[in-house]
């Protein structure tokens, strides 16, 4: 699957074509294209300040951004490595704070490009090697390392001493790679996700998991794999939203740790992320961060296309006095978690179910009721788009699980001009819509 990176730079926009041209290895994953690259490179993983490394299906991203905000919070620089990129591809490298900067990608992009022809590597295993040249040649505190795909096969698991390794929400998804019966057991999906995930353990470090929040066979595949190769394993915290006033409260076993603000990000499932983070930075030495430094990170952490609410903008100047919502997500789980929000599932007086258009646009490879039949009772219309530069899904792939005929529109544009004057508004289904859409709306991701 292609990443189609544009840049406005004309440097970087030329390494960006010579990265989007690998194929060789593009969808084979394996640690050897990118130990080899890596090693013509000086082996700059090895020289990395400490790192936390984060997994999972789902929320792994939200996690790092609540990392991110905590460490900074405590007054500590670092960089950050995640993916996919929404609209700039320089949103997947963050320098010591800041996303890097284009005079510095395009010579880092051609180094790495430069010497990994006969290597073939992919299109992430070439970004991961050039994200860690950056990360070792400027001086932070902390490396927070996203896993691309998986984790036990997934160039970021080069990584070999972290300070801790966490886990986020786990669910199913890339099935064509991370339930190959040729490259790992043959298991029930969800265990062998699990297995995949828990390969980022690492001998004597301590591996945080979402604990009781999974399957009790996903809690045993995880506790069996950190046991084999000697992770210490901590799942026994539990963070929620409760009270009146939506606050975070975070406890280990039986004793409360504290109560902070309501993460900045909507959802109730934010808790949990909020508090793997928490947990996370609990289990290590490294990095000192205090209670108010996490309160303050909670509170401040953002993570774009995640039930985001679109401000001021050219896309959502065509449905004034309305509200655009903009999610990703593109599994079951992440349409759970949206219809949640908008009390589609497990509804309350507190949470009524809210009425809504919704635009969607999903590649053809995924499961076309994931957004759709969560939400189907509380529908005013659906709207079907292309993902852009990939295969989709039509609208007749939406029929069995909608109770509305799904109408088709060439871009976001006409989806949203076509509307009722009346009514909210949901885009989500993919992240490749997502960007899109922020890119539209003058909302780039910094």
């Amino acid at each position: 699957m292609a990443d189609h990176a544009i840049s406005a730079d004309p440097a970087v926009q030329a390494q960006l074509d010579r990265l989007t041209m690998l194929s060789p290895g593009r969808d084979v994953l394996g640690l050897e294209r990118i130990t080899g690259l890596l090693g013509r490179l000086g082996n700059p993983h090895l020289s990395l300040p400490p790192v936390f490394h984060v997994a999972g299906t789902n929320g792994k991203g939200s996690t790092c951004a609540f990392l991110r905000a905590m460490i900074e919070a405590a007054g500590f620089t670092c960089h950050v490595y995640t993916s996919p990129h929404l609209v700039r591809f320089n949103e997947r490298i963050r320098v010591a704070g800041r996303l890097i900067d284009d005079t510095l990608l395009a010579p880092l992009l051609a180094e790495v490009l430069d010497c990994s022809a006969d290597i073939a590597p992919s299109f992430f295993e070439a970004t991961t090697a050039a994200a860690f040249l950056a990360f070792s040649r400027t001086p932070a505190d902390a490396v927070i390392i996203e896993v691309g795909l998986g984790g036990r096969l997934d160039a970021t698991n080069v990584i070999e001493r972290p300070i801790v390794c966490g886990i986020a929400q786990l669910g199913i998804d890339h099935e064509a790679f991370l339930l190959d019966p040729t490259n790992g057991p043959d298991w029930p999906p969800i265990e062998r996700i699990a297995w995949e995930k828990a390969g980022i353990a690492k001998s004597g470090v301590p591996l945080v998991t979402m604990g009781t929040w999974y399957l009790p066979e996903v809690r045993r595949v995880i506790a069996d794999a950190a046991a084999q190769i000697g992770a210490p394993l901590f799942d026994g915290w539990a963070a929620k939203l409760a009270g009146h006033d939506w606050r975070l409260v975070y406890g280990e076993g039986e004793a409360c740790y504290f109560h902070g603000p309501a993460p900045a990000m909507p959802g109730r499932h934010q808790a949990r992320n909020a508090g793997l983070a928490i947990a996370m930075l609990r289990r290590q030495s490294a990095i000192a961060v205090n209670e108010a430094a996490m309160k303050a990170g909670i509170a401040a952490a953002r993570w774009p296309a995640r039930l985001q609410r679109l401000g001021n903008g050219p896309l959502t100047a065509l449905v004034p006095g309305r509200t655009v919502w903009l999610d990703g997500g593109h599994n079951v789980d992440c349409g759970l978690a949206i219809a949640r929000f908008f009390g589609g599932v497990e509804a309350d007086a507190a949470n009524p179910p809210r009425p809504l258009h919704l635009i969607t646009g999903m590649l053809a490879a995924k499961n076309p009721a994931a957004i759709v039949a969560p939400l189907t009772e509380q529908l005013l219309s659906l709207s079907v788009v292309p993902a852009p530069g990939h295969e989709a899904h039509r609208p007749e792939s939406f029929a069995t699980y909608s109770k509305l005929p799904a109408q088709s529109f060439p871009d976001i544009t006409a989806a949203l001009q076509a509307l009722p004057s009346s009514g909210d508004i949901l885009i989500a289904g993919s992240l490749y819509v997502a960007g899109e859409v922020l890119r539209l709306n003058n909302e780039f991701p910094d």
